[in-house]
């Protein structure tokens, strides 16, 4: 049993997002499911123009934050990320993103700038409130890598990022096709080793 447990620590996988509006429902059963299998490095990748609910962004944040300490995660925007589907990019230990590519959130509760009005719970029908509160949680946990209130409502560019320290492509890129490149060599060399052991099975 222990010998399976390090092999599968040592697998590298890789989730695709093709961001709807509000869904990703299965995505996230799968990323669970990914995740319970404790690989080495799990990337995630973004594209899309939609936008992640709140509520599903809050789901995939709390599957992350449970997976194993030895998963590294890597996320890669591929498209501009808008609301909450930034924040699961946020999460990555390391990230990549399209040169191009903005992250674009709204305002909301405590993260309205100083000089918006700030709204109030009358311009929500009832059945948005839950919505809404998830939403502010979102930026909450945003806020943790950027700071929320000042740039909500703006495009962020990838100097911005660059800034804060959240991205250095071309160091990531390398470091990516090194794990996948060694991890491609060792099941090449396992496919190699099995072929010879079958071949000497057949000549006995």
């Amino acid at each position: 049993m222990k010998s399976k447990r390090t092999k599968s620590t040592r697998r590298n996988s890789k989730l695709l997002l093709k961001i709807r509006w509000g869904g990703c429902i299965e995505e996230a059963y799968q990323l669970e499911s990914m995740l319970a299998k404790k690989p080495a490095r799990l990337h995630i990748e973004f594209i899309g123009p939609g936008e992640l609910s709140a509520d599903t962004a809050l789901l995939m944040r709390s599957m992350l934050l449970k997976r194993s300490p030895r998963t590294r995660i890597t996320t890669n925007a591929r498209s501009s990320l808008q609301g909450a589907t930034a924040l699961i990019w946020l999460l990555g230990d390391t990230r990549l993103i399209r040169e191009d590519a903005r992250l674009i959130f709204r305002p909301a509760g405590p993260f309205v700038g100083d000089n918006a009005r700030t709204p109030s719970w009358r311009d929500f029908c009832d059945e948005h409130d839950m919505e809404e509160e998830d939403y502010i949680r979102v930026l909450h946990a945003m806020n943790e890598f950027l700071p929320v209130k000042e740039l909500a409502g703006r495009p962020v560019e990838v100097s911005v990022l660059r800034e804060f320290g959240l991205v250095d492509n071309q160091k990531v890129e390398r470091l990516l096709a090194t794990a996948f490149g060694r991890s491609k060599e060792r099941r090449e060399n396992a496919r190699t080793s099995r072929q010879k052991e079958s071949l000497k099975e057949a000549c006995t």
